[in-house]
């Protein structure tokens, strides 16, 4: 299948392959989902595979529900600024939204893509809104993710939640500081295997506390990254300049260091050609796996 192929299934798929999705298709799979397709394309770049609950899953499904519908006019209409009032409608949407049957059709779909993948592994599944992973807007850590999910029943379970989390306080209430109408974001699902990681973090195409674009810092924990991301831990941190690290912090919450000094450069490579690919800086999730 040629890649304008791939595209042309994905535009028009409820559940698709990671594989068959790039960049341009962030209404369909959402920023994360549309990223990850993209990292997927990429020669040297080792992405988890899986698949995407496209958007046209969720656009079904919650139009197919009056509940829903009315509770999104409500919200529509509420003042930025009444922050109890957007509570309690976010509240409202998320029970709404949990509660709504699954199609068999889509059940069956999203089982298919997991026999594809390995039925009895252990999956993340990932939210991924079509306003996440965007230059001008900042989501991150407001919709749902769960990890080491196993089964087709859990799975289709998680994949509500995630339409869920879409209506999250936090979430709700930027987008109304941000002007964005609530009916304009829509919700993808990204399926992944996951990686029995050694080591994980983010690292940074760009120094983050100076924005210097020469600069890589490279945040690292030891085991998978969720609590870096949720600021249980802290990480060690290292930057590196033309291949050679030239500041680090040692995390003292251990004794051994997550990652070793070539395994740092190595990341800083990784990070720039991601960069390069991209033509933008860019921040990125990434694990050691044996």
């Amino acid at each position: 299948m040629s890649g304008s192929e791939a595209v042309d299934r994905a535009e028009q798929g409820e559940v698709v392959d990671l594989a068959e999705i790039d960049r341009t298709l962030i209404g369909v799979a959402g920023g994360k989902g549309a990223n990850l397709g993209e990292l997927l394309r990429m020669d040297g770049v080792r992405a988890p595979p899986g698949f995407c609950v496209t958007t046209r899953a969720f656009t079904r499904v919650v139009a197919s529900a009056p509940e829903v519908v009315a509770l999104l006019d409500e919200l529509a209409a509420v003042d930025p600024t009444d922050q109890e009032a957007l509570a309690a409608l976010s509240a409202g949407l998320r029970s709404a939204v949990e509660s709504l049957p699954v199609p068999d059709d889509l059940a069956a779909a999203i089982t298919v893509a997991l026999v594809d993948l390995g039925a009895d592994l252990p999956v993340a599944v990932r939210s991924s809104a079509t306003a996440e992973d965007l230059p001008a807007a900042s989501f991150a850590g407001q919709q749902d993710s769960y990890l080491n999910v196993v089964g087709d029943v859990d799975v289709v379970d998680c994949v509500r939640r995630c339409w869920a989390s879409l209506f999250t306080d936090r979430a709700v209430a930027y987008r109304a500081r941000q002007g964005m109408g609530h009916r304009s974001v829509r919700m993808a699902v990204v399926v992944q295997q996951m990686v029995g990681a050694r080591a994980a973090g983010v690292l940074f195409t760009a120094d983050p506390m100076t924005g210097n674009r020469r600069v890589t810092a490279v945040e690292a924990v030891p085991g998978l990254g969720e609590a870096l991301v949720a600021g249980q831990v802290t990480p060690d941190t290292y930057r590196v300049r033309a291949g050679a690290i030239v500041d680090r912090e040692r995390s003292v919450e251990r004794r051994a260091p997550a990652v070793t000094d070539a395994q740092v450069r190595e990341l800083a490579a990784l990070g720039r050609h991601i960069a390069a690919h991209f033509g933008a800086p860019q921040d990125v999730e990434w694990c050691l796996d044996d």
